[in-house]
């Protein structure tokens, strides 16, 4: 069995990326975590790391970085119940979530919690899951139905896009109405390069289109992007209803919707902190989100009179 403070040193020096910031994190030298690491490798028979800039775990670290997770949250929880604490644990919980729903569902359920702490990262939702394979998450949100090695799976709900863009836009790029040709000359927004949201609407809509794009890879960034005019894009109705009622944006094509089904994954341990948070992850999920594989609401007409097809 690995030697805990082992353990320790492993996720310290994934969490900071270098020794030196490991070492610092648990106020010991760096040669002790060179040390201790070299002990875990000749333990396992395999390199850990790999010493690069920043420190990843290998496949084979990976395996004992999600150890060590397991291991600190149920000692933190057991500490806090010997000692009489009525909140599950102050230890931060790592989770990932794509970028869309923290901006939106995620944070309001989160805050739900006493005495929970969180170490929230964020990823493209079809990518959420290599955090809990490489070990640095103990839960995600994800659009993968199917559950990594040691983790569960459950359904939360669907969140819905619509090509949007504001009326200056539409004025520049598209007053004779949104086509196949507007489409492939008016420029485009995109997160990041894992973002296929865009891609996978022109596939559709605009096959031949390879129109100029913009990258805003943070979430209320890019629908402000959107509101001044810089592009057009794929966005949440959870983030654009309310500016599509005003007026800030009009929906392009309310035939064609992206739906992105949303999954909750965690490890499968017993912990009061993790059951906690997926309840609370659960519940606002039901309140907020489409029912996967559930029909369509209309939306043939505005909210607001204001609302309009381009």
């Amino acid at each position: 069995m690995a030697n805990v403070e082992h353990l320790r040193t492993l996720a310290a020096v994934v969490d900071g990326g270098t020794f030196e910031a490991a070492a610092a994190a648990l106020h010991i030298t760096p040669s002790a975590v060179s040390q201790r690491i070299k002990a875990l490798e000749e333990q396992s028979g395999r390199v850990l790391v790999r010493r690069s800039k920043p420190v990843a775990p290998t496949e084979a670290g990976s395996v004992l970085l999600r150890l060590a997770r397991q291991l600190t949250l149920l000692e933190a929880e057991a500490a806090a119940e010997l000692a009489g604490a009525d909140d599950p644990t102050s230890t931060p919980l790592p989770l990932v979530v794509n970028a869309d729903s923290l901006a939106t569902w995620v944070l309001p359920a989160l805050a739900r919690l006493d005495g929970v702490a969180y170490q929230l990262a964020i990823d493209d939702q079809e990518h959420t899951l290599d955090r809990l394979r490489d070990g640095t998450a103990l839960a995600a949100i994800g659009s993968d139905p199917e559950p990594v090695q040691g983790c569960t799976s459950r359904p939360l709900g669907s969140m819905v896009y619509r090509a949007a863009a504001s009326p200056a836009f539409v004025a520049r790029w598209c007053a004779d109405g949104w086509s196949p040709e507007a489409a492939a000359v008016a420029p485009m927004l995109v997160f990041d390069r894992k973002d296929a949201l865009q891609d996978r609407y022109l596939d559709a809509f605009a096959p031949v289109a390879r129109p100029p794009r913009h990258y805003i890879p943070a979430s209320t960034q890019f629908v402000e992007a959107a509101v001044h005019g810089l592009g057009w894009g794929m966005l949440p109705d959870l983030q654009a209803d309310a500016l599509v009622a005003s007026g800030a944006l009009v929906v392009l094509d309310e035939e064609r919707t992206a739906e992105v089904p949303l999954y909750w994954h965690q490890w499968s341990l017993r912990s009061a902190a993790l059951d906690a948070v997926a309840a609370a992850i659960g519940a606002e999920a039901r309140r907020v989100l489409r029912p996967t594989g559930s029909p369509a609401r209309g939306r043939a007409r505005p909210r607001s009179d204001r609302r309009s097809r381009a």
